[in-house]
């Protein structure tokens, strides 16, 4: 499965983003999809969740309430929408995939990952 995120950008605080994330998998229904990020100096986390048929979604308790996390089945994407975006959010964006829901918090159960998107907020 390769991923490739993109729709990252700079953008002032209190501002809308939204992130990109296309597999090519013809399976990507299949998998749990996930939204990571590493802000500079600081170690990847995790963002947000989703099952295989969007009915169940996750969130850091940090971005609950400004973000939302969906997919389109039939494009094989899933998308990160970010809201009233603050400094703290600056970070690099990765999306990952993992055959399970179980365990999503977890970086190392993801078997793929996309090559990132930087989002910069300013002040």
């Amino acid at each position: 499965v390769q991923l490739q995120a993109s729709g990252g950008g700079l953008v002032q605080a209190g501002g809308s983003l939204r992130l990109s994330c296309a597999a090519s998998a013809r399976t990507f229904s299949s998998y749990t999809m996930g939204w990571f990020r590493q802000a500079p100096g600081k170690e990847r986390e995790f963002v947000a969740a989703i099952s295989w048929g969007g009915s169940s979604t996750y969130y850091a308790d940090s971005v609950k309430g400004r973000f939302t996390i969906s997919r389109d089945n039939a494009k094989n994407t899933v998308y990160l929408q970010m809201n009233g975006l603050k400094p703290e959010d600056t970070a690099v964006y990765y999306c990952a995939a993992r055959r399970t829901m179980n365990g999503y918090l977890e970086q190392k159960g993801y078997d793929y990952w996309g090559q990132g998107t930087l989002v910069t907020v300013s002040s």
